[in-house]
């Protein structure tokens, strides 16, 4: 049994070479590896002699060659291959152990010039990796350090030889080789492509962080992936740190996404409570850091019954206050304590997170970095037979444009801002109430926009007197402004651009309520 070593994570790599060595393995290394082992006094070959050939071109050049890779492409049991190793005198290989330069670490350190990271495109890697994964029925590719120990059983277990393992085993090392290749690949890529996020043909790299109990219901399987990326940090719940509770499901993601993404797109103190991907309460603040007054502010005001049970974001710092509010507040309508499934905010006092923790052993609290989840620049959707790539609707700097006579005032219009943020983020159709800088009634995902103003209106009831409303998309028909004003708004924004905008206007000055426009469309499906 024969192995070469070339690796840069060098985590374990003194110990699994020390392994193969009792098994009667001879080691094989390329430089920085053959140091590291032979420094644990485990005798080793470098590659250079094994070849007869030094490392070029500043390391460039070390694994490039006959001797290496036809000791592990060669086809055992064929005839032509086995005469041609005897003839150029070239050990069969039976283990490849290989990971790659830090390419990303180096591509996103801005110090770094751009022949620095091109110096980190590993060459030699990925084809000693792919090499030994196409063989993988007579050598073993292995790219991870974690599956050190596993491997050293197996072989124990097969006594070195490699044809003793179960071809499904070598099959699951070939496949994981493979995809270890593609992922640095597809960085690779992405950095040289920089600015075209629409390629002719895209790859992504995505990296498993949880597998769920069960997906969307529990007959269905999932995980959760982060998108590795070279130029889009991570952040949001794609950058969480749980700190405590049950293990996050596959709708506790989605549920939290939607959550941190509404407050994120405040830079005022906010607070939004989510069920099922929409708000059911939210209030933000132009100067009160008070997150208390907030959450009585929301909770008292927008829909609490959905609340119970739902997602609580904020986009400030816990502190000890609010976290004692959140075990002591109960419900406006049934009397009981709050419950909630997740807690996500930027951070913690050590005391409020100590508190929190005592509430309930099941309380997922999250930490996810400040700042809006949604400067990633795309979104991607799968449909049946493929996905849907499109660029995230970040937030747009909004000039209102007032088409009816009635004119808003500054603090309606103030209202109104954050009207038009907070559909944004709600199920199209999309609308919703708000006064006082606080959501009292919301109306999501009816297939007509006038029953999503009736939905606003029902849950807003008598508390809509002198509020504003704004909905996702163009108001089509007179009858959503009807609606709106018949609950009590007096501000109403829409993107505006129907045919029948003119009956709009004159609706809303038959109604003397303000109509606004904006130009920009917030569809979410």
């Amino acid at each position: 049994m024969r192995a070469i070593l070339a690796v840069y994570d060098k985590e374990g790599i003194q110990e699994f070479a020390q392994s193969l060595l009792s098994m009667g393995c001879e080691i094989i290394a390329t430089g920085g590896t053959a140091k590291s082992i032979s420094d644990a006094g485990i005798p080793v070959t470098e590659i250079a002699d094994l070849t007869g050939s030094p490392e070029m071109f500043g390391g460039r050049v070390k694994t490039l060659h006959p001797t290496v890779h036809g000791g592990i492409l060669f086809r055992r049991g064929h005839a032509e291959d086995e005469d041609e190793v005897k003839r150029y005198s070239i050990p069969p290989i039976s283990l490849v152990v290989c990971n790659l330069y830090p390419f990303v670490e180096t591509a996103t350190n801005a110090e770094n010039s751009f022949p620095e990271i091109l110096e980190q495109i590993d060459i030699g890697g990925p084809t000693l990796i792919r090499a030994s994964a196409k063989n993988h029925s007579a050598v073993l590719p292995i790219v991870d350090p974690d599956d050190y120990d596993k491997i050293i059983e197996v072989l124990r277990d097969a006594d070195g030889d490699i044809e003793k393992i179960s071809e499904e085993y070598k099959r699951t090392l070939a496949a994981k080789a493979f995809q270890h290749v593609a992922h640095y690949d597809s960085l690779v890529a992405e950095f040289l492509r920089k600015d075209d996020d629409f390629p002719e043909r895209l790859t992504l790299a995505a990296t498993k962080i949880e597998e769920f109990r069960y997906a969307e219901n529990p007959h269905q399987k999932g995980s959760f992936y982060t998108h590795d990326s070279i130029y889009v940090k991570s952040e949001g719940i794609g950058a969480f740190t749980q700190l405590h509770g049950k293990q996050m499901s596959y709708v506790n993601f989605l549920d939290a996404d939607a959550a941190y993404n509404l407050v994120c797109d405040f830079e005022e103190p906010a607070l939004a409570i989510i069920k099922h991907t929409n708000p059911a309460c939210f209030a933000c603040s132009s100067d009160n850091e008070n997150l208390n007054e907030l959450y009585e502010q929301a909770l008292n005001n927008g829909d609490s019954l959905s609340a119970y049970g739902g997602i609580l974001a904020t986009n400030r710092i816990v502190d000890m206050n609010f976290a004692e509010a959140l075990r002591e507040v109960r419900s406006p309508d049934s009397g009981t304590r709050m419950f909630y499934e997740i807690i996500i905010a930027p951070g913690y006092d050590g005391a409020a997170l100590q508190h929190l923790r005592k509430k309930s052993k099941d309380l997922r609290i999250l930490e996810a970095p400040i700042g809006s989840p949604l400067k990633d620049r795309v979104e991607i959707r799968s449909v049946r037979g493929g996905f849907l790539v499109q660029e995230s609707d970040l937030d747009q700097q909004i000039e209102f444009q007032t088409v009816s006579s009635r004119v808003p005032s500054d603090k309606e219009l103030a209202d109104l801002l954050i009207a038009w943020k907070v559909c944004k983020h709600v199920k199209s159709n999309a609308v919703a109430f708000v006064k006082d800088r606080t959501l009292i009634g919301m109306g999501a995902g009816q297939p007509n926009r006038v029953a999503s103003a009736e939905l606003a209106k029902q849950q807003a009831a008598d508390n809509a007197e002198g509020a504003v409303a704004a909905t996702d998309a163009l108001i089509p028909f007179p009858d959503t402004i009807e609606v709106c004003a018949s609950a009590g708004c007096k501000v109403i924004a829409h993107t505006g651009g129907s045919i029948r905008d003119q009956e709009s206007i004159e609706t809303a000055d038959a109604l003397n309520i303000s109509l606004v426009v904006t130009g920009v469309r917030h569809f979410r499906h």
